[in-house]
């Protein structure tokens, strides 16, 4: 693809822009092959770009020449360049001022986010999972392990869920959950916030039980506390105390390393009462050239 092809597509991709956060580049999937490094998103009045390589000056100096020019035709009013391959991450505003607060809307849902951590706070590939809860939620007792800041919480706290219990061992997450709930009026007395190491807290987590919604969603690696390849059956081996006799789990991996049967071969061999139903489509805005090395959410249901 040449610049041009790119800016082209990234003009189409913004002509129905509105408050709703939207990527409208996305190369990570490897679909558009040259720009794997680069992803460009709508949010509010901000234009994001990340790279997640360093490439070549002449290179990025092309890049960044054609996004200002789409950015001053547009109605945005910021551009931020985060470079993901350094320490830190660090993010610049290349034109005009962001605001000390900044806010990602997804489905009328305010999400807090910061320009000066790593993951901004909000994870945009996972709308349609965030939907799937919002559909089951209503009147359902809702573990959400791994919440970091409690996106599935607030759908399903929205959608009338009886209670939420959200575990992440990061506290200023947790911190940040809080304050989600508390920009969109969302009422927290039903829902609880456990700054806690999941594999080391089993007994916590059960009190609150039985669940009739597990949502199991975890970093594919976090240094020093949990790697999805040795670390994911742990969870699965602990559903059947967990649930409900009805239960539904949300069962999510984004590692490009581990596919689709690393999921259900965990459920077959520590979970079988747990049947799989179905795998969630991915967002059209995050295309990929393997599906099975882009985010998985698969369904599983006690039967």
């Amino acid at each position: 693809m040449k610049i041009e092809e790119l800016k082209s597509l990234v003009v189409k991709n913004i002509k129905d822009k509105n408050e709703e956060f939207k990527r409208v580049f996305h190369g990570r999937g490897n679909f558009y092959g040259d720009y794997n490094y680069l992803t460009i998103d709508s949010i509010d009045r901000v234009l994001f770009i990340v790279l997640f390589e360093q490439i070549e000056k002449e290179l990025e100096n092309q890049l960044l020449k054609m996004i200002k020019e789409v950015f001053r035709t547009s109605k945005y009013e910021i551009l931020v360049l985060q470079r993901r391959y350094l320490d830190k991450s660090p993010c610049e505003v290349l034109i005009g001022i962001l605001e000390e607060e900044n806010i990602a809307i997804e489905n009328s849902i305010k999400y807090k986010i910061s320009f000066t951590n790593k993951n901004i706070g909000f994870f945009p590939d996972m709308k349609i999972g965030h939907e799937y809860i919002s559909k089951i939620a209503k009147d359902k007792n809702v573990l959400n392990l791994f919440s970091y800041t409690c996106a599935f919480s607030l759908s399903a706290a929205k959608a009338g869920a009886l209670k939420v219990v959200n575990v992440d061992m990061s506290k200023s997450a947790l911190t940040t959950g809080r304050a989600n709930h508390r920009i969109n009026g969302l009422n927290t007395s039903n829902i609880h916030f456990m700054p806690y190491n999941i594999l080391k807290s089993w007994n916590r987590i059960k009190k609150q039980g039985p669940y009739d919604v597990i949502i199991i969603d975890p970093p594919s690696f976090q240094k020093g506390s949990f790697a999805a390849s040795k670390d994911y059956e742990k969870i699965i081996k602990k559903l059947d105390q967990l649930a409900s006799e009805e239960c539904i789990v949300f069962s999510a991996l984004n590692a490009p390393e581990l596919d689709s049967d690393f999921i259900k071969n965990i459920f077959k061999e520590f979970a079988p009462t747990f049947k799989f139903v179905e795998r969630l489509d991915n967002l059209e805005t995050f295309p990929s050239n393997n599906e099975e090395k882009s985010l998985k959410n698969l369904i599983f249901k006690k039967m």
